[in-house]
């Protein structure tokens, strides 16, 4: 276990590196800087905000300081809000961000595996055919279009549960439900396709030989085998409803990391974006070791000294 785990965070080394020279290229690209604003300051002004912030050195100076600072976690501040570093950024708003995350990918898992295991259990009945094609309509929505909906529908109409914020727990219900309804389409699927290529095994048939019921035979001996398929997928999963929140965050004015990024993003805040792009990729890898272990764990075929 432990080499595995120094090989997959030695793999992790070059991707790393990969994805901050691309994101800092594709930056440097774009046209605009924090300091394009209507209103004009003095040259010599302007140019004492662009040394202060690192925007008046060379690229290849601008690439290797920023890549130090985030290695020493030495976080450069930002322009867009000045006083703070954009770790203090990342400090602040991610807790609100991975907590969203997390209660988006519990709806996503009390949704999509019930489902699954319903419509493997009962293949090619009316159980079966409502969720998968309910599945398959959640698959075809993004998020920015079930948003909407969920929120003209429950909020503005029902008025269940609030618009918008980041109060009370009726202000998570839309987001996290925004969020886990796209998943869960892909997790009850993937639970349905894994049951049943267990339910076809030869233990399972030895199972059902010696009287044991439906339900005994799918809890006790196929789901432990049957939802693999979906903890390969909690990884990516994971990362993607905590990293992929900029859309719901921004409809539903949550007041998370995703949130900041994408205003940064419009503000051309260089240092706020390479550092959110490189936390998050560090939370893609991390996550997806974490299931590594957790497959190995379940199946104990994946083990290797």
């Amino acid at each position: 276990m432990i080499r595995f785990l120094l090989i997959r965070l030695l793999q992790s080394v070059p991707v790393l590196l990969a994805i901050y020279t691309i994101t800092f290229v594709m930056i440097k690209a774009t046209p605009g800087s924090p300091f394009d604003d209507e209103r004009k300051v003095p040259p010599a002004v302007l140019e004492k905000q662009m040394e202060y912030y690192g925007y008046g050195d060379s690229l290849l100076s601008q690439y290797v300081n920023l890549l130090y600072r985030h290695i020493t976690f030495d976080f450069p501040p930002i322009a867009s809000v000045p006083g703070l570093t954009s770790g203090d950024i990342i400090k602040e708003h991610f807790g609100t961000s991975i907590e969203l995350g997390l209660l988006g990918m519990a709806a996503a898992l009390l949704i999509g595996i019930p489902a699954g295991i319903l419509a493997s259990w009962k293949k090619n009945t009316v159980f079966d055919y409502i969720p998968m094609s309910l599945s398959m309509t959640g698959i075809c929505l993004p998020t920015f279009v079930i948003g909407p909906i969920l929120a003209l529908v429950f909020a503005l109409q029902l008025k269940w549960t609030p618009v918008s914020g980041w109060f009370g727990w009726e202000y998570r219900i839309l987001p996290a439900l925004t969020l886990g309804l796209f998943y869960s389409a892909y997790i009850a699927r993937m639970t349905r396709g894994g049951m049943l290529e267990v339910l076809g095994l030869d233990y399972i048939r030895t199972a059902r030989a010696k009287g044991l019921s439906n339900a005994a035979v799918v809890f006790k001996h196929a789901l432990r085998g049957g939802i693999m398929p979906v903890v390969s997928f909690l990884g990516p999963a994971i990362a993607g409803v905590i990293s992929g929140s900029f859309v719901v965050e921004t409809i539903f004015q949550v007041p998370g990391l995703g949130r900041h990024f994408v205003q940064a993003a419009l503000n051309r805040d260089h240092s706020l974006i390479v550092t959110t792009v490189f936390f998050y990729a560090i939370l893609i890898i991390v996550a997806n070791i974490i299931v590594d272990i957790v497959q190995i764990y379940l199946n104990p075929k994946l083990r290797y000294d």
